[in-house]
Order: structure tokens, then C-alpha cells, then sequence
């Protein structure tokens, strides 16, 4: 975008000056059986096109909408998890325009009273949240002047978070839509998988020098990940200040840009509506809804599961883990789940607890890609590959490690049998494959002795003070035994020896 070192110059120079100010809408596809206001199947990964539609999601005439008890209830529940309020009353409007994948013309959707309002993830607070129907699909085929629609997404209940403009950076924003990937997977409210286009981000970009006053808004569509969705955000930032600082008349326009992957930049698409282009009003043939007066809204907030941001919080005040596993833990549920049962018991052995994350997230997971699982989705759908050694034989295998008796080298070995033979006492592995550590304090003075005698020359100079040639004589142990001793205890042994 910026072909000289001198417009780059200019470009980091203004950045001091400018606030970028970023809003965020997402819409999320919501895991119900039926679509929003028909009983067609909502299925997500049907391939056949035009399959799980029906005369109301396909706008047949004298047909009417019935409202998804199912999606409203899980939109209630995504509010009670981030500290949002719950409308009492609210109700459904339609939102006019026409496309070709909107078949009856127009959207039933939420204006003026949405289901939630308020709350906050990552301390971002949120405008609102409400519930609306999904579009069909359209695909636009190569060369040719025509396009194909499948309408088994019509009608699919779709979730729509709306941000405050309060978001400053590209980097925030895409942590904040992580976080609330990862919260509506613990709610079990959508798998929100963004490859599969079940999780939109759309942003919103303006940047200015005073906070008081708001530039010219753009919203950028078609991000689908999280990186594309900073990418898109930074290249924004930057052609907006770009425009502001050449001075040259060419004005910001509020308009819808989209994401270019290939290119890495964003393009103009339309001039970007307001609300009184869609022409909202009451849908006439749907209930108001008092949520107060429905048995089944009343009680949901007594039935959230533990929520990321307490877990996060749980796991650094009890368990003896690094970050990087911490994060793991929280984003992969079954891993931490197995994690849990591990330790169970255990939780104030620090090198316990320390030693069977590490395992989990290193070593366990290298196997589990070995294998072809690679990614989340496949992980949740392949539980029983993942999870394939009983936890109380990893935990045992986790109290050798911990007791001193099997190395680093000999740890991986055997779980790696265990891995493949889907568990198995860990003590028997280790003395059928002789990953066992010598244990037995006369054979590692015996061993000591063998190491003092074959190097002379590194015994005197560690006599003289030279410290650092103990490693050298600790990996001639190691060798000796063909990796049989643990260092720290052979280390032990070998400085005893040595004073004699």
C-alpha cells in the first residue's frame, strides 16, 4: 500500500496523533435442531444443496413463522454470561432489502428491543445482542454471468453481538473475538467455527485525533479468521490516516468495504446504509415476547457452566502450570477435563502437577497430530482418539517422571507405547523396553567410580575449581548407562564421590 520509505515515514509519524476507533458486530449461527421460525433441519454440514428448506423459509405464500424456543434461550444465556440485562419484553421486526439470498424480501430480525443489552468480554463493553434469521448461500461461479443460491441456511437462527465503539487496536479486537468463540463453545450455544462460516466478524473503522468526535465510519465484511480480521483492521487504519495526512481532497466514504485475501487489502463493495434504509418495523405475525412469563427462560442463569474467564482464573490459583499450557487448557475443554483427572488428588505436588501439563501439552498432543488430528474440530469430534490412555495410567506414568524413575528420554518412550497400546501399567512398559533409571544408590556409586577412573584429566581440573566440567562428567554417566541414570541424582552421587 505504501511504495516509499518517505510516505512510510509520514504514516508512523501520524499514528501518534490518531486514534483508531473499531467497533465489532458478529453474527453467530446458534446449534438448535430446527432453523428460527420453521421445523427444517438446521444442519451445518449438509452438502446437498436445497435440502432442508420448507414453504416458510422458502417465503411461500399464506405461510407463517413460528418463533425457536431453542434459540432464545440461548441467547438469554450468552447475555447471563457476560453480565448483560434480559429484556422482559421484546420482539421480532423486519428489516427490509432485497437480495437474492433473502427470500422473502426481507429479514426478521430485532431494532428497538433486542434480547440483551449491556455486559462485557475482555472488559469491551457490548451495545446489545439480538436474534435474527441467516440468509441463503450464494456462489458465484467463475466466467459466467450467473449464481447459484442454496437455501438450506435460510432461516437458520443467527445470533448478532453488536460492540461499543471502544475497541483501539487490531490486536484487541481479534482477542475479543476468541474470547467469544471460546464462550459460546462452553455455553454450547455454537461451535462458531469460522471456516465454515458459522462465526462472521464484521468491523467497523474510523480513526481520529480527538475521542469526542468519531471520523468517518467504514465496515469492513467477508473476514473469515481471526488474523484476517486484524489484517483488515490495520490496513484500514492505515488508509485512513493515509487520506487524512496526504491532504490531497480525497474524503473518507462511509461505505461496506470487503476483505481481499489474495491481496491483503480491503475493496470498496457499497455505499454503506443507514437504518432507516431497511425500513424496520414490527413483524406482524409473530407474538411479543414477555421472557418473565415463559417457564422455560426463567431459571437458564442457574444453569451456566463454569465460563473461560473463571476457569482462566481457577487454573492459575490451583495448578502449578505455565501460560503457554494455561491457554491450551482453557481453549482444548477435553484436554483440560483429562488434565483435571490426572491430578486429581494431587494438586499441592507442584512438579505433579507441572510434569502431567507438560506431558499433556507437549508430548500427548505431538501424538495426537501424529496421527492426523490436527486441528480443534477434529479433536471434539474424535474424543476417544485423543484421549486414549485411561487417566489414571498417564497418572501413574506422571508419578514414575516425578519419582526419578525414568528420564526425559525414557518418559516419551514409554508413553508413546501406551499411547498406541491405548493404555497400560506404565512400570511394566518401562522394564519391557529398559527405560527404567537406576535407582539402586550402590550401582550409581559403582557407576560414579567407573566415570572418576576413565577421566582423569576432567577430575583434576574440576578439583582445581573448574565447575563447569561436572556436566561432561555427568554425561559420561549418562552414556555409560545408556541414559539408565536420572542427571540430578547421578549429579548427586558423582560430587559425593568426588570429595573421597
Amino acid at each position: 500500500m505504501f511504495c516509499t520509505d518517505e510516505e512510510n515515514e509520514i504514516l508512523n509519524e501520524a499514528k501518534n496523533k490518531f486514534y483508531p476507533v473499531i467497533g465489532l458486530e458478529i453474527h453467530a449461527e446458534l446449534k438448535t435442531k430446527t432453523k428460527m421460525f420453521c421445523n427444517s433441519k438446521n444442519d451445518p454440514d449438509e452438502k446437498r444443496p436445497n435440502i432442508n428448506i420448507c414453504p416458510i423459509c422458502m417465503a411461500h405464500p399464506g405461510t407463517l413463522p413460528v418463533i425457536n424456543k431453542e434459540a432464545v434461550k440461548h441467547v438469554i444465556k450468552v447475555g447471563y454470561a457476560i453480565g448483560g440485562t434480559i429484556a422482559d419484553f421484546t420482539e421480532f421486526d423486519r428489516k427490509n432489502y432485497f437480495y437474492p439470498d433473502i427470500p422473502k424480501g426481507f429479514q426478521i430480525s430485532q431494532y428497538k428491543y433486542p434480547l440483551v443489552s449491556g455486559g462485557s468480554i475482555n472488559n469491551i463493553q457490548i451495545t446489545r445482542i439480538h436474534l435474527e434469521e441467516d440468509t441463503a448461500k450464494s456462489f458465484h461461479r467463475e466466467n459466467e454471468s450467473s449464481s447459484l443460491i442454496d437455501f438450506n441456511r435460510a432461516g437458520v437462527p443467527l445470533m448478532e453481538l453488536v460492540t461499543e465503539p471502544v475497541i483501539r487496536s487490531a490486536k484487541e479486537a481479534g482477542d475479543f473475538a476468541r474470547e467469544l468463540q471460546l464462550l459460546l463453545r462452553y455455553l454450547n450455544v455454537s461451535d462458531a467455527n469460522m471456516e465454515k462460516g458459522e462465526m462472521r466478524v464484521e468491523a467497523n473503522i474510523s480513526v481520529t485525533t480527538d475521542l469526542k468526535k468519531f471520523g468517518t465510519k467504514v465496515e469492513v465484511k467477508n473476514i473469515n479468521s481471526f488474523k484476517a480480521v486484524e489484517k483488515a483492521i490495520e490496513f484500514e487504519v492505515a488508509r485512513h490516516i493515509k487520506l487524512l495526512e496526504e491532504g490531497k481532497g480525497e474524503e473518507i466514504i462511509q461505505e461496506t468495504r470487503g476483505w481481499d485475501e489474495f491481496k491483503q487489502s480491503t475493496f470498496s463493495q457499497r455505499k454503506k446504509e443507514s437504518s432507516q434504509d431497511y425500513r424496520y418495523f414490527p413483524e406482524p405475525d409473530l407474538p411479543k415476547l414477555k421472557i418473565s412469563e415463559v417457564k422455560e427462560f426463567i431459571d437458564i442463569k442457574n444453569t451456566l457452566p463454569e465460563l473461560p474467564k473463571d476457569k482462566r482464573e481457577r487454573f492459575k490459583n490451583t495448578y502449578s502450570i505455565r501460560n503457554e499450557a494455561l491457554e491450551i487448557f482453557i481453549n482444548e475443554k477435553i484436554l483440560a477435563d483429562y488434565f483435571e483427572k490426572v491430578v486429581e488428588g494431587k494438586k499441592d505436588r507442584k512438579t505433579f502437577t507441572a510434569i502431567a501439563s507438560n506431558l499433556i501439552v507437549s508430548d500427548l498432543i505431538s501424538l495426537i497430530r501424529k496421527a492426523g488430528i490436527e486441528n480443534t474440530d477434529e479433536i471434539n469430534e474424535i474424543q476417544e482418539n485423543i484421549l486414549r490412555i485411561p487417566s489414571g495410567d498417564f497418572a501413574d506414568l506422571v508419578g514414575m517422571f516425578d519419582d526419578l524413575k525414568l528420564s526425559s528420554a525414557g518418559v516419551k518412550k514409554v508413553l508413546e507405547v501406551m499411547y498406541n497400546n491405548k493404555g497400560g501399567n506404565s512400570m511394566k512398559i518401562a522394564e519391557e523396553i529398559g527405560a527404567l533409571q537406576i535407582t539402586d544408590m550402590k550401582e550409581l556409586e559403582k557407576v560414579a567410580k567407573e566415570v572418576i577412573i576413565e577421566n582423569p584429566n576432567q577430575v583434576s581440573e574440576y578439583k582445581k575449581g573448574k565447575e563447569t566440567v561436572i556436566q561432561f562428567l555427568v554425561g559420561q554417566g549418562i552414556k555409560k548407562t545408556k541414559g539408565a541414570v536420572h542427571p540430578q541424582v547421578f549429579l548427586s552421587v558423582l560430587k559425593d564421590e568426588l570429595k573421597k
